[in-house]
């Protein structure tokens, strides 16, 4: 009877295996030589976990640099804000009145009579006034009354009779550029009859006093 002594067949003893004997013919060592070592990926979250502060100021440091572009932008475009000094725009406006002042209308159309306008009258401080005379008309102030190319101006801003007709008891005749504007309170108003205000260039113009927010009782559109 034969038995089996685990031993190998003989001329097979001393044969070397290959890595085809164990994987089959299917085994590719270029595969082997391309395909790259595992490397630790660290992802966003982990960065995050790491370092939160960081993370976090340079959020908030983003989010403050968009807020003031966004502030800049519409201050210098849009619309700002501004609070009225003194009475010389008295019935229509009083003394700590707050205002927005609107840019974008004058974009698409020009000054017209009777808006209220707010310009420089130095490098610190806007005046706001009526645009009473327009580009190209003639003014003049007789009799305490306001003639715009020879003809009295219907208007009903200024209540009181002008006293003071300034430079313009000679008759003005305005540039191409030029407007001619008075206080609504006309007889305590530093405005165009005062050479040192005088016309207002419209590159002057910063732009047309639209609404008073406060006080709340007098919310509403300028007229």
């Amino acid at each position: 009877m034969e038995g089996h002594t685990g031993s190998e067949q003989p001329g097979k003893q001393n044969e070397k295996k290959t890595v085809q004997d164990y994987w089959g013919d299917e085994f590719q060592w270029e595969e082997v030589v391309k395909t790259p070592f595992p490397r630790e990926v660290v992802s966003e979250s982990a960065y995050e976990e790491r370092h939160p502060v960081l993370r976090s100021l340079v959020s908030l440091l983003i989010c403050v640099v968009i807020a003031l572009a966004a502030a800049f932008l519409i201050t210098r475009f849009v619309a700002h804000h501004t609070s009225v000094e003194g009475s010389s725009m008295e019935e229509t406006l009083h003394n700590k009145d707050q205002l927005i002042i609107e840019k974008v209308s004058y974009y698409f159309h020009e000054p017209e009579r009777f808006d209220v306008i707010v310009f420089p009258y130095s490098d610190s401080v806007n005046y706001i006034k009526r645009i009473i005379g327009l580009p190209g008309e003639r003014v003049k102030i007789q009799d305490g009354q306001i003639y715009i190319n020879g003809s009295v101006l219907e208007e009903s801003y200024g209540k009181e009779k002008i006293q003071d007709p300034g430079v313009a008891a000679k008759e003005i005749q305005l540039g191409t550029d030029e407007y001619f504007v008075l206080g609504d309170n006309r007889n305590a108003s530093s405005d165009s009859r005062k050479e040192e205000v005088g016309m207002i260039k419209r590159d002057k113009i910063g732009g047309k006093a639209w609404l008073r927010f406060y006080p709340f009782d007098q919310f509403g559109v300028i007229r």
